[in-house]
């Protein structure tokens, strides 16, 4: 009898000891949780992040489709662990000011990207300074995305900065892509808030309207931002997260095949097989 109770102590003692491993921080069915913006080069940079992790550390990976604000916020909260679509310094600046002491900048994983009003080629004019000029032309509307997204915050400016006689259209990525390759097909003007990387500019024949008063910004960069212990309870991930970058062509790409795949893990697949060798790097 005593034997016996000695081995449903020893039992007990296991089980308890195991469930303790399971539930620290880094356990292996530990889900990560990734949130992204619904932009088209944050949903494929995002995609490819989730099937890379999950397949090269035997980890879950959950992707949160999030507006700016609530993205941001979810890192401060632990509710996410990590994103790879801060546009950095200036599209989600206020947002960064916010929670800036208490998350993890790792830096770019990609340069050169830009924000403004965009217009097909044929419009006839090359500055926002030109809008009022035609304002019947446009129907006195601006497509823009979300309301919650820093573009849309600098156009909101940008309308009484430069006097504009128009509205901001608030809507979605999709929506606003939607609106222009209408317009495109009639030969229509219209002007949206854009940004590149987009696959809209390998697309359609487009241009950024002049900014003179630099509403905009100049060149940003979309960079890698951890809660701040999430170093600590997945070293090996965030050694890739440190390694990851892409050119403007590899990103291109990747958004090229989300667009031509329904299923983006599907996509993301794809391109990491055509991409081995690249992707291998960010893992050495």
């Amino acid at each position: 009898m005593k034997l016996w109770r000695g081995f449903a102590v020893m039992a007990m003692v296991l089980v308890m000891a195991l469930t303790v491993v399971a539930c620290a921080p880094g356990a292996q069915d530990e889900t990560i949780e990734v949130g992204y913006v619904n932009w088209a080069c944050a949903t494929a940079s995002s995609y490819l992040v989730k099937n890379i992790v999950e397949a090269e550390f035997d980890v879950e990976v959950a992707l949160n489709d999030l507006e700016a604000g609530p993205m941001w916020q979810s890192l401060t909260t632990d509710d996410l662990d990590f994103i790879v679509c801060a546009w950095l310094p200036l599209t989600h600046a206020s947002y960064y000011e916010e929670v800036g002491d208490e998350v993890e900048d790792l830096g770019p994983n990609y340069e050169n990207a830009r924000t403004g009003l965009v217009v097909p080629s044929y419009v006839d004019i090359d500055s926002i300074e030109e809008l009022n000029d035609h304002v019947d032309e446009f129907g006195g509307n601006i497509v823009g995305i979300e309301p919650g997204a820093g573009i849309m915050k600098a156009t909101t400016e940008a309308i009484p900065e430069y006097g504009l006689d128009y509205t901001l259209q608030d809507s979605s990525d999709p929506v606003m892509c939607a609106e222009l390759d209408k317009a495109i097909g009639n030969e229509e003007w219209i002007v949206v808030t854009g940004w590149t990387p987009h696959w809209k500019f390998a697309e359609y024949d487009l241009k950024f309207l002049d900014d003179p008063k630099g509403i905009y910004g100049e060149a940003e960069t979309i960079n890698t931002v951890t809660r701040t212990e999430f170093a600590s309870d997945h070293p090996e991930v965030q050694a890739f997260l440190e390694n990851y970058f892409l050119t403007a062509e590899q990103l291109a790409s990747a958004i090229g095949m989300m667009e031509e795949y329904e299923d983006n893990n599907e996509a993301a697949q794809v391109w990491i097989e055509e991409n081995r060798d690249l992707v291998d790097s960010w893992l050495d």
